[in-house]
């Protein structure tokens, strides 16, 4: 099972890191490494995440996550994504930016972290909406309960989450922004860059998120219709398979996996530069890294472990929200990788132990009421 899943991780760790050898020696194996390591401990709750969405879709979409959608994350997040910005950030043609990250390492960083507060206004908000989504639904199963239950009667308030994000978004861009930073000796104003990216990260996740839900939608309705036929099949003792997404509901749930995975790896793009300012080695280790958070993914669907631990959904939303307030905070103030990672490891950890107790007080719960029916049988 762990060589399954885990196998095409494994030799694309093994293919990066005889690649990085030959770039640019045992130095540059190194770094990689390291930064694989600081991917995987940066997204293990976007991994949790994206269980919780793909165990919906059919194994043939779990397979395009892994394929088509690994080529998206590496490439186009780890590679492309930061040259693009760099393009637009700094009025260049893609053929210039593409030189200036290959040969001008500390110029190409200048001008990413240039871009950072735009990226963390719309990564940003783009967490900060999946986790204000989840903390304001009501939900059978509560972790902090004394948390989720207030905020589940506030969330009955229709576009609450949205209110609440503007409002963030307002108090970020004329707090944290509005204080200029020094690029060159001259002093720039970012809070309508802020503004803007974190309004385009709004709607981003309203149009993915609305589209995704609204297929969703669509299938549950097949499911309705579907329910009597698979009543019959259970009383003809023949197999009857859980319902899969499919179709136009499994793309666009595939697609919101993207988006979701792309304001994940902000963090780990803009961090990676405080180990290595070399685009390549950037990409070989993140690229290795993000293969393991995939595989990962869809280990965590194949067990079950959803399932079995009820609250590491709401720790990895816990630590989404965490990783959005850090992003935001960012704009202005630096935040060490480690206390990133750090933060997002101990609530998922903390979620899993709370589910470990659970499963153990309803065991001892079952136990003792057998116990109570064997007594009253004697």
């Amino acid at each position: 099972m762990v060589l399954k899943t885990f196998g095409w991780s494994f030799a694309v760790t093994a293919l990066g890191l005889v690649a990085a050898v030959f770039y640019g020696g045992w130095t540059a194996f190194g770094l990689v490494a390291i930064l694989s390591v600081l991917e995987v401990s940066l997204s293990f709750d976007n991994a949790v995440v994206n269980a919780g969405v793909l165990k919906k879709m059919s194994e043939f979409w779990q397979k395009i996550f892994l394929t088509i959608g690994i080529l998206i994350a590496v490439f186009g997040m780890r590679l492309v994504f930061p040259v693009v910005i760099v393009s637009i950030t700094a009025q260049l043609g893609p053929i210039e930016a593409i030189d200036l990250a290959l040969n001008d390492h500390a110029r190409y960083e200048e001008l990413v972290t240039d871009a950072h507060p735009a990226i963390a206004a719309f990564g940003g908000m783009f967490l900060l909406m999946i986790f204000l989504d989840f903390v304001f639904q009501d939900r059978d199963i509560k972790w902090l309960a004394w948390l989720e239950r207030p905020l589940a009667k506030l969330g009955k308030i229709d576009m609450l989450a949205a209110c609440v994000a503007l409002i963030i978004l307002l108090i970020t861009a004329t707090t944290f922004a509005v204080h200029a930073h020094q690029y060159g000796g001259v002093y720039v104003d970012k809070s309508s860059t802020v503004l803007l990216a974190g309004v385009a990260g709004l709607i981003t996740y309203m149009v993915v998120g609305g589209l995704s839900g609204f297929f969703e939608d669509k299938l549950e309705e097949e499911e309705e219709r579907e329910h009597e036929a698979e009543e019959e099949a259970k009383r003809a003792g023949k197999p009857v398979s859980a319902a899969k997404l499919v179709g136009k509901a499994a793309f666009f749930m595939f697609m919101y996996l993207e988006v979701l995975d792309a304001s994940f790896s902000f963090d780990g793009v803009i961090g990676a530069f405080a180990v290595s300012n070399d685009p390549v080695v950037i990409a070989l280790g993140l690229g290795i890294g993000a293969m393991y958070v995939r595989s990962l993914t869809v280990y965590l669907v194949r067990q079950g472990t959803l399932d079995d631990y009820v609250y590491l959904e709401h720790g990895a939303h816990y630590a989404i929200g965490a990783l959005a307030a850090i992003l935001l905070i960012t704009i202005q103030y630096e935040v060490p990788e480690v206390v990133t990672g750090l933060i997002g490891v101990a609530l998922i950890a903390w979620s899993f132990w709370s589910s470990v107790r659970r499963n153990q007080r309803l065991k001892d719960h079952e136990e003792k009421e057998e116990e109570v029916l064997a007594a009253e049988e004697v």
